[in-house]
């Protein structure tokens, strides 16, 4: 399973930014996705997650509210809206995959590379 992230950038505190996760290489609607963020100096933070249907999310507490995860199955593609950033939120956002739903790093299997979110105030 190949995992791309993309859609970081900069933004100003206040803005929005959507992430995507472009999943290639196996059944898509097979894993659950994860999303996580890497600040500089830290360990990877539990951002959000969706179950294989879709039907159900998970959100971590520094962004409820703020974040939604969705996917959309016939384009292999999961997202990750974010509103309302704050400088806090600056890091690298990961997307993962996994057979078994997880709010867990090492639950996942596999990880795409990320991309560099930045917010200034």
């Amino acid at each position: 399973v190949q995992l791309q992230a993309s859609g970081g950038g900069l933004v100003q505190a206040g803005g929005s930014l959507r992430l995507s996760c472009a999943v290639s290489g196996s059944t898509f609607n097979n894993y659950h996705i994860g999303w996580f963020r890497r600040a500089s100096g830290k360990d990877r933070e539990f951002v959000a997650a969706i179950t294989r249907s879709g039907s159900t999310t998970f959100s971590g507490d520094s962004v409820k509210g703020r974040f939604t995860i969705s996917r959309d199955n016939a384009k292999n593609t999961v997202y990750l809206q974010m509103n309302s950033l704050k400088p806090e939120d600056t890091a690298v956002y990961l997307c993962a995959a996994t057979p078994t739903i997880s709010t867990r790093a090492n639950g996942y299997f596999y990880w795409g590379q990320g991309t560099q979110v930045t917010v200034s105030s």
